[in-house]
């Protein structure tokens, strides 16, 4: 097992999962006041700056491996593991808190699960499929919209303008042309 620095740190993205999720779901007494008067509780913003901490992680694990060549067969198991859960926790506990509709986090787990299947047909006839641009849009979509909806869509909530909403829909049809644009491009898998 290759326990370079990326792969560390993506371990240390998966370890801040529990503690994300434990801090929506366990409500602390009190309040804060954050940009423009808006108010959240203790918690939440707690998770969202937990949340923070991990969506960082993802871009600086990537960039170390990549600059110093330490790319392993860990990282990139490990990697697209640590960012699927991040994110799937977050939707579904959002889910939960009635902060987000379900049918979108359906829409988002549904292609994760059909992307990764194919992935794995691919490896079997010994082919690796790489993220397209399309799925890193979508990454960095579903991240801004987590942090967006948690924090209370800052500044832009002083002006009523849902631009939390607007990043989750889009970060919504990202993913969906993201995954089908895996499938067609990969067709011949089926073959």
């Amino acid at each position: 097992m290759n326990m370079n620095l990326p792969n560390k740190i993506t371990l240390f993205r998966i370890l801040l999962i529990p503690i994300f999720v434990y801090l929506l779901l366990m409500p602390i007494e009190g309040s804060m006041t954050i940009i423009y008067g808006k108010t959240i509780s203790y918690n939440i913003f707690l998770a969202a700056i937990v949340f923070i901490v991990a969506s960082v992680t993802d871009f600086i694990d990537g960039h170390i491996a990549r600059k110093y060549n330490l790319i392993t067969n860990m990282g990139k198991f490990l990697d697209p593991l640590a960012d699927k859960l991040l994110v799937g926790s977050a939707f579904i506990v959002m889910v939960e808190l009635n902060l987000i509709p379900s049918w979108m986090v359906v829409c988002v787990i549904a292609r994760e699960f059909a992307v990764t299947g194919l992935r794995m047909l691919a490896v079997e006839q010994g082919e690796v499929i790489a993220a397209g641009l399309l799925g890193k849009l979508k990454t960095i979509t579903q991240l801004m919209a987590i942090i967006l909806i948690l924090l209370g869509n800052p500044i832009f909530e002083y002006i009523n303008f849902k631009f939390d909403i607007i990043i989750l829909w889009i970060s919504v049809i990202l993913t969906i042309a993201s995954g089908l644009e895996y499938f067609k491009n990969s067709l011949h898998v089926f073959k």
